[in-house]
């Protein structure tokens, strides 16, 4: 059940996220120049783009909140990873970081990952107490990094 606090709690979350992604954006370019960042930053999107097919794209949310009729999502990228969505932002901003690396930018970056490693946990509460079958899927998929973490 959805509730004012953690409402509050996910839109704080999701502000976060977009500010820190908005002050990457403001302080360098958009697209790395480097062909090994621009390489991660092309499979960031095609990451972010499958997740978002094998999700569907009306069912898309930025909140963490778990959305009545959900589903549980076992395919695709969703096979390996719990989160691919949040794998692929972190790598997308790294390769933007990474091609031009300033004190800020290593700054926002790291704001960006802390908020979305905590908004991960909190959606992996949320994600539990919706699917009894949450806590098996965990058991056989990562969070971000598939066969690491």
């Amino acid at each position: 059940m959805t509730t004012p606090l953690s409402r509050l709690k996910s839109y704080t979350l999701v502000l976060i996220q977009f500010g820190a992604l908005l002050a990457l954006a403001a302080t360098g370019p958009w697209i790395a120049r480097h062909t090994v960042f621009l390489t991660m930053e092309i499979a960031a999107l095609a990451l972010g783009g499958w997740a978002v097919l094998t999700m569907r794209i009306r069912r898309l949310s930025a909140l963490p909140d778990v959305r009545k009729g959900s589903r549980l999502v076992r395919e695709g990228p969703y096979r390996w990873i719990r989160h691919p969505m949040y794998a692929a932002i972190l790598l997308g901003a790294l390769a933007l970081v990474l091609d031009t690396p300033t004190p800020l930018r290593w700054g926002v970056y790291t704001v960006l990952a802390v908020d979305l490693l905590v908004k991960l946990h909190y959606e992996e509460q949320l994600l539990t107490a919706a699917f009894p079958a949450y806590r098996a899927y965990q058991k056989t998929s990562k969070r971000l990094i598939p066969f690491v973490y």
